[in-house]
Order: structure tokens, then C-alpha cells, then sequence
């Protein structure tokens, strides 16, 4: 997957959906960048699928772990509750809401 096609989804308000540890899921996207070590990130907020955790919400999935991701037609209006600009789990961000 290509670092654009997330940008774009984020511009664009579009929900992702991929696999990821285990199973696939489905997210809003809000911010793309790199991780402490260099990894590159993508905060979301899960609306369904796969977690471990059994929960949805805010997560922070690895690029280097996401298989077949998807931009979907389905949309998404405003910031979830708990958004944060400037994520500070992220040592620099190439892309936000």
C-alpha cells in the first residue's frame, strides 16, 4: 500500500479497511506519520471488525503490519470524541484531520 492512498483517505474523510493482526477491520483514519524508531503509524478509531482487546476505539496500527487495505466509499463527518492534532505518539506526521 502506498503512503498516498491513506493520505487521501484522510483528506477525504473515508473509512480503511484491512487486515491486521488476526483479522480484518475497519477504521476512520486521522493521522498518519512515524513512531519513535522510525516506524511508520496511523492513528484510528476502530468502527468494527477484529481486536483483541474485543474493543473499539482509538488505535495506533503499524503500516509494515496491514495487509490488503481498502478505501471504502463509506464516510465519516466530524473528529470522534477524543481526537487529538499533533498525536504525540508520533515523532513526525505527514498527514491529520
Amino acid at each position: 500500500m502506498e503512503d498516498h492512498t491513506i493520505s487521501d483517505a484522510i483528506h477525504k474523510h473515508r473509512r480503511l479497511r484491512f487486515w491486521y493482526r488476526g483479522g480484518v477491520r475497519t477504521v476512520e483514519p486521522y493521522a498518519f506519520g512515524v513512531a519513535d524508531g522510525g516506524h511508520p503509524v496511523l492513528r484510528a478509531y476502530q468502527v468494527s471488525g477484529f481486536s483483541r482487546s474485543l474493543e473499539q476505539g482509538w488505535k495506533l496500527f503499524h503500516l509494515e503490519e496491514m495487509r490488503d487495505t481498502t478505501v471504502l466509499e463509506e464516510t465519516f463527518d466530524h473528529p470522534r470524541q477524543g481526537y487529538m492534532r499533533n498525536d504525540p505518539a508520533m515523532v513526525k506526521i505527514y498527514c491529520e484531520l
